[in-house]
């Protein structure tokens, strides 16, 4: 039951020398990171749903929780929101006409990052927002100095590989043996540790959105890139969408895949839970049917990456492979674990306790106009089949 990573770059080599050794002498899995303590509202004072309003916009796609300011970001495909723990807005970030997606906060200074997407510009980035400047709503997410991107060059370079070597890119079209993995860009976002070293660095890491198609055999992983962001905010840049910039980092810090076989879209809302040390990845189902095609996976935290083939791609490859966690439903054909549980694909926000809260997406009326709407609600990890989060009462 493994995953995968590319073992494609000079700074993997470190890494590559621990694998060898662990063959020879296997370490105790290091301690999961501790959850940083909150200067904010206690873990006892949180409340148990938090609504994120409702909006002439996309669906709600992700959330942060900043739990020392007390404050709660949803992202509503096009719009970013910003509320306190009541559920009151303080302001938004409008005007993105790319696709914003799963949202996150470094703790070490309160920036909400977010997947950024302009597949027809062919430019992925990373959205930084400055929590202290959205302070209304309607804040506009060019002129109003709220927002940096960072452009993410690997992603871009799977994104437009020509798989099929007929000199021709595809485009955005699912229906292609175009886009390296079956990458459509990305989505699921999260800090935590380095994968394998708990306890270490933090790290930004990004989850590939990822075409659904049951006509090809090299896109049944997840792929995770890892970053160190700590010099960031001298890549960071002005968002024009009108003239997309390409400044960022040459390369990630680590590249891993996760065996899942295909999802739809790829990894839609990624979250790392120091309570239990290990990954938790929220997807559209599958359609590929020698798959069991479930809506959550967990990666385990506590095992290290090793070095194996790639499955499925043309050429022989080989890279970075992490585990899934045991437990959910084990499928026997594929050795692919998971639950089967509808939550957390429209966001998903771990307290460090054992309790997350999970977005449910809503629409409704108002004089004639549908508006979409996000509610956090909170939940408790049971690891329970076929629902492993237990809502937690007020």
């Amino acid at each position: 039951m493994g995953v995968i990573g590319t073992w494609r770059r000079p700074t993997t080599w470190a890494m590559a020398l621990s694998t060898v050794l662990t063959a020879f002498v296997a370490p105790a899995p290091s301690p999961a990171v501790a959850a940083p303590t909150p200067a904010g509202p206690g873990l006892a004072e949180l409340p148990v749903s938090v609504h994120g309003g409702a909006w002439r916009s996309g669906h709600v796609q992700g959330i942060a929780l900043d739990r020392e300011r007390g404050h709660v970001y949803f992202s509503f495909t096009d719009t970013l929101v910003k509320t306190d723990l009541a559920g009151e807005v303080i302001g938004t970030v409008t005007g993105l006409t790319g696709h914003l997606g799963d949202l996150d906060v470094d703790a070490r200074d309160g920036r909400i990052y977010g997947s950024l997407e302009y597949r027809a510009a062919e430019a992925f980035y990373i959205a930084i927002f400055d929590p202290d400047r959205i302070t209304r709503v309607g804040m506009d997410a060019e002129t109003d100095g709220v927002l940096t991107t960072v452009h993410l060059a690997e992603v871009v370079a799977d994104y437009t590989a020509d798989m099929d070597g007929d000199g021709v890119f595809d485009g955005n079209v699912a229906a292609t043996a175009d886009h390296r993995y079956g990458c459509s860009g990305i989505d699921g976002i999260a800090f935590g540790p380095e994968f394998g070293r708990s306890g270490g660095r933090t790290m930004l890491t990004v989850a590939y959105g990822i075409y659904a198609n049951a006509d090809r055999e090299d896109n049944d992983h997840q792929v995770l890139l890892q970053y160190d962001v700590s010099r960031w905010r001298r890549l960071g840049r002005p968002l024009d969408q009108d003239a997309p910039h390409t400044s960022g980092p040459r390369r990630p810090a680590g590249k891993y895949f996760v065996y899942t076989g295909n999802t739809t879209h790829g990894v839609r809302n990624l979250e790392y839970d120091a309570a239990t040390g290990d990954w938790f990845m929220a997807v559209y189902t599958g359609v590929k049917p020698h798959f069991p095609n479930h809506s959550l996976y967990v990666v385990d935290g506590s095992r290290r990456p090793v070095l194996g083939p790639i499955r499925g791609q043309a050429e022989e490859e080989r890279g970075w492979l992490l585990s899934l966690r045991e437990g959910g439903v084990l499928h026997d054909p594929t050795g692919v674990a998971g639950w089967p549980v509808s939550g957390g694909q429209y966001g998903l926000a771990s307290l460090g306790d054992g309790r997350f809260y999970v977005v449910e997406r809503g629409r409704r009326q108002e004089n004639g106009v549908l508006l979409e709407t996000g509610v956090a609600r909170l939940h408790r990890w049971t690891g329970a089949v076929p629902d492993p989060f237990a809502p937690v009462e007020g």
